[in-house]
């Protein structure tokens, strides 16, 4: 009896629904993030893989329930205005027919066409009544997210719109230059005069995947097992006296531990006992990913270490025969001596062929520090399958050498860095106002190193960046970023970086700025106020490295000493004492040296 209630209830409230499109987001309902959740739980159960990977938006929309229609078609924006209004929902042409939602509740399409970035926008329109109107999913597959504006249907009236959901969902008006995104600086182009100074509801251009259910699924060909793997190194706080390690298992292993101690030179007969310290274990859940859904994430934070030490280790499941084979790390030096990194641009695609030249580095340089990388570690930043190709091929370098990263816009897929800060253990000294981990600092031996993200506005990280390049005494100082200053690429040009950070960088005299983004080689000039200069005792070198397979052209350009395309490179980087002295070199997957220089201070 009472599922029977419950079903003319449903179709009562939603006869009601599409009738009049208002529906309040209503706690009774299934939020869309657990809706989708349960439609992909059925797919998995109802299709075999090969149909999961060829399914298309009409597939997934036959499947729905009355309710699971309900929800998504109603419960991802949800508003109350005081007056009639007439909605457009100004929508990316390049989903198709979606959303569905549009069809059954009666939009009708105005012809009217605009152009947003590289996508080309419609404009659908409907009458609603005063009171709370729902406006449901963006797609079940990839585009952007839709753009709403209003207008009152009778003239006069002055819409006042309240209980806006979700609650980072903001007002404007619609007009050229206004940013139609909460969570993006894309501005709008010249808009229709149709629509012009409209009141607008600028949503969240990440959210345009809450309901990505086409190509949703993936499978990964580096499936997770008890024995330990991914092991890799970070800094969370001083390189001198801390190390972070994180390793993977499948589900199977509860617990984690390490062991550890001092490499022992001497006395290697009698050797101490190893130290032993419990990992804290969470779970990663990735429900798109078929064949291996659910991992475990060990970590350990070593505190109290002895500075330029050198470690051993073993990592486990803390039985008696569940150890690796040691590897080893050293610790940063508390005084200054000479030292060598590693700098790389975009791995991002081709992993293995990037995999070669990590190996190739490592061999060549295994003095080397620790490995810095200027963001687009991997293609797909919110995709486990890629990650997963990303730590097969760094094996045997990160378990020793600490991996120094900056966030790419591919890290940034769907608008925010999600899996890569759930992965990454990362210094927390940045902005207080921007997130934990996207900007950080540190110090090793005379040098400073300042990493930035050129993924949010630059201005929130300016009067940190600022203060930290002003106290700090270091002879040296690096920035690694991702989106270059000075460009490579055709067409490209970050002028509110190269204004905003290179006037810093000029202040407090960075002698390198390391940069990703244009996967093609460059390195400028002496650089300052955007000018070329006589020396690097002047001016800021900057350069432009890409280390895997995903190659563009260059264009000419005043500010380039050193350029090249088509080809991987590595940077090793020495610090020498005698002199004050910088000597960087440039290598391709060949080993064969392309580019150098030296620095003397």
């Amino acid at each position: 009896m009472k599922s029977i209630v419950s079903r003319i209830l449903l179709s009562c409230f939603a006869a009601a629904f599409f009738s009049n499109g208002a529906l309040a987001h209503v706690g009774q309902y299934p939020s869309v993030h657990d809706t989708v959740a349960g439609i992909a739980t059925r797919l998995k159960e109802k299709f075999k893989e090969e149909e999961l990977k060829a399914l298309k938006a009409y597939d997934i929309y036959k499947i729905l329930t009355d309710r699971e229609k309900l929800v998504l078609g109603s419960q991802h924006i949800t508003f109350k205005v005081n007056v009639p209004v007439k909605v457009s929902i100004i929508r990316d042409r390049s989903i198709g027919s979606e959303p569905f939602w549009m069809r059954d509740r009666g939009f009708d399409l105005t012809g009217i066409l605009m152009n947003v970035g590289r996508n080309q926008f419609d404009v659908w329109e409907k009458e609603f009544e005063a009171g709370v109107i729902g406006l449901g999913v963006n797609s079940f597959g990839r585009g952007r997210h839709y753009i709403v504006t209003m207008s009152p249907v009778n003239d006069g009236d002055r819409i006042q719109v309240s209980s806006l959901y979700p609650a980072t969902l903001r007002l404007g008006t619609f007009k050229k230059d206004e940013k139609p995104y909460v969570d993006a600086d894309e501005r709008l182009p010249d808009v229709p005069e149709e629509l012009k100074d409209q009141l607008m509801i600028r949503t969240e251009s990440q959210s345009a995947k809450d309901a990505r259910l086409v190509q949703y699924f993936r499978w990964t060909n580096h499936v997770s097992s008890t024995q330990p793997d991914q092991v890799f190194l970070n800094w969370t706080s001083d390189p001198q006296t801390t190390q972070t390690i994180q390793w993977r298992t499948s589900p199977k292993v509860k617990q984690g531990a390490i062991l550890y101690q001092k490499k022992a030179l001497y006395n290697r007969f009698q050797p101490k006992p190893l130290q032993r310290l419990e990992a804290v274990t969470r779970t990663m859940e990735t429900p798109d990913i078929i064949n291996d859904p659910i991992i475990h994430l060990h970590r350990v934070d070593l505190n109290g270490l002895e500075p330029n030490t050198t470690y051993v280790y073993s990592i486990g499941d803390g039985s008696e025969d569940g150890w690796t084979e040691l590897a080893e790390f050293t610790t940063a030096p508390s005084k200054t001596q000479p030292f060598s990194f590693i700098y790389m641009g975009d791995a991002q695609n081709g992993l293995y062929r990037w995999g070669s030249l990590l190996d190739l580095a490592n061999r060549m340089r295994p003095d080397a520090s620790f490995y810095i990388m200027a963001g687009d570690l991997v293609d797909r930043g919110n995709d486990r399958d890629d990650w997963d190709a990303f730590w097969y091929n760094c094996k045997g370098v990160y378990e020793h050498k600490q991996l120094v990263p900056a966030i790419g816009n591919h890290e940034n897929q769907g608008g925010h860095p999600t899996m890569y800060l759930e992965l990454m253990n990362l210094l927390e000294n940045g902005p207080d106002d921007v997130e934990k981990e996207r900007a950080y600092s540190f110090e090793y031996s005379n040098a400073l190193f300042v990493v930035l993200d050129t993924n949010i506005d630059p201005k929130t990280q300016t009067a940190w960046l600022d203060r930290t390049l002003g106290e700090s005494d270091a002879t040296w100082k690096f920035a690694i970023y991702h989106h270059p200053a000075y460009s490579s690429a055709p067409s490209r040009d970050n002028a509110d970086i190269r204004k905003l950070w290179g006037d810093l960088f000029d202040k407090h005299h960075v002698d390198v700025a390391l940069q990703g983004h244009d996967h093609a080689y460059l390195r400028t000039f002496p650089m300052k106020d955007g000018k070329r200069v006589g020396s690097a005792k002047e001016g800021t070198i900057y350069v432009v490295s890409v280390s895997g397979t995903k190659m563009y052209q260059q264009d000419k350009r005043d500010y380039t000493e050193f350029g090249m395309t088509n080809t991987p490179t590595f940077q090793a980087l020495d610090l020498m004492i005698d002199g004050d002295r910088l000597v960087y070199k440039a290598y391709d997957i060949d080993g064969k040296l392309r580019d150098e220089f030296v620095i003397e201070k």
